[in-house]
């Protein structure tokens, strides 16, 4: 980022409530959780298992690495990883 974006964007952050801030934040990492979520569930039903046997199992090797596959285990990896990452920043560690 150029030293000039720097200053605009500070100038304006400097404008606005650290507390309407934080709760912006807040919500973000909600909404994504929620989001992660729901990739978990819509990927559970399609392959009838958590994450962790569709893996175990190398579902992807098994499925013949079909784009549908590789592609759903890439977006189920990482709505999983999201959702470890937003559960532990939620618990504050």
């Amino acid at each position: 980022m150029k030293h000039a974006q720097t200053t605009v964007i500070t100038k304006i952050l400097e404008t606005i409530p650290e507390k309407e801030i934080i709760e912006s934040l807040i919500y973000n990492y909600k909404r994504k959780l929620i989001i992660y979520r729901l990739i978990d569930e819509k990927m559970r039903k399609k392959y009838g298992m958590s994450f962790e046997e569709f893996d175990k199992k190398n579902i992807v090797k098994e499925k013949g690495f079909s784009w549908e596959v590789e592609s759903d285990a890439m977006e189920w990896e990482h709505a999983m990883a999201g959702i470890k990452y937003l559960e532990k920043k939620n618990n504050g560690t």
